[in-house]
């Protein structure tokens, strides 16, 4: 039923297309960068509440950090599309055993985060500011975290990390929006219009913001671990990242799926970290 209400939308655009192409990419773009899911529940907000929160101010937007100090170096954590900082609750407990200073954020539109739209361009900005606040030597995102960690590392070269992990992130916005195309079955025109529009609002066409191709100015260690059978990120972008990157590993999982939020793959991050 998802399907075939996400194609009808898709075709409804398309139709829209014919008569007023720039308002069918305006209305494409509004869903492409609404999440329908993310806030925190009730559960969470219950374990969030052990940690320090701390709310900073990004352009007009407000960004919830939380802070659980410790005396080891400072980690950032970032989560996904549609999540929230609370995935991390397995892998903070793990890294508190550890006595790491760890900060986890919520990404705009996301937790207790402010805003209605998200993309990776403004999660970097998020990044930025409470990467100045807070100074992490390690910062560690799954999925679209981990791009708009590529992202505000490229175009913030002040700023300096020892070791940044990416767990099944997208290396190149290229795929993430045709994959968003093909799900919604927008036709050639809407695809064309979509990018004329991202290239006048952002000063660059959708194949400039490549993660995997920013990746190459970045000299931090780097972790980069992918399933091969990732259905959302195909694990060709894992293969991106470990070709573009000076000191780069990549650990290759079968079976996880996206998550990769496990205990395997938090071993691996903690032994990457201690190294």
């Amino acid at each position: 039923m998802i399907q075939i209400i996400t194609k009808l939308l898709g075709q409804s655009i398309n139709i829209l297309g014919l008569i007023a192409p720039r308002k069918s990419a305006y209305l494409a773009l509004r869903l492409f960068s609404t999440p329908q899911k993310g806030r925190l529940s009730e559960s969470q907000h219950k374990f969030m509440s052990s940690a320090k929160q701390k709310s900073l101010k990004v352009n007009d937007l407000v960004a919830m950090t939380y802070h659980w100090p410790g005396s080891k170096d400072t980690v950032l954590l970032l989560h996904g599309w549609e999540s929230n900082a609370a995935r991390w609750k397995l892998f903070i407990k793990l890294l508190r055993s550890h006595d790491y200073d760890i900060v986890a954020i919520d990404g705009p539109a996301h937790g207790q985060s402010s805003g209605k739209r998200f993309n990776a361009l403004l999660y970097a900005d998020f990044i930025k500011t409470v990467t100045e606040t807070f100074r992490p030597k390690i910062i560690i995102g799954h999925s679209v975290g981990g791009m708009a960690a590529v992202f505000c590392l490229h175009e913030n070269n002040h700023l300096k990390v020892d070791k940044l992990v990416l767990l099944g992130s997208p290396a190149h916005f290229v795929g993430v929006l045709e994959r968003y195309v093909d799900l919604m079955g927008y036709s050639n025109r809407v695809h064309r219009t979509i990018a004329s529009e991202i290239e006048k609002k952002y000063g660059h066409g959708p194949e400039y913001f490549s993660a995997a191709e920013f990746a190459q100015d970045l000299n931090c260690n780097t972790l980069i671990i992918h399933d091969k059978d990732d259905a959302i990120i195909p694990y060709s972008d894992a293969l991106l990242y470990s070709s573009n990157f000076k000191n780069s590993k990549l650990i290759s999982t079968e079976d996880m799926g996206h998550s990769l939020n496990n205990k395997t793959v938090h071993a691996s991050i903690i032994e990457f970290m201690l190294s």
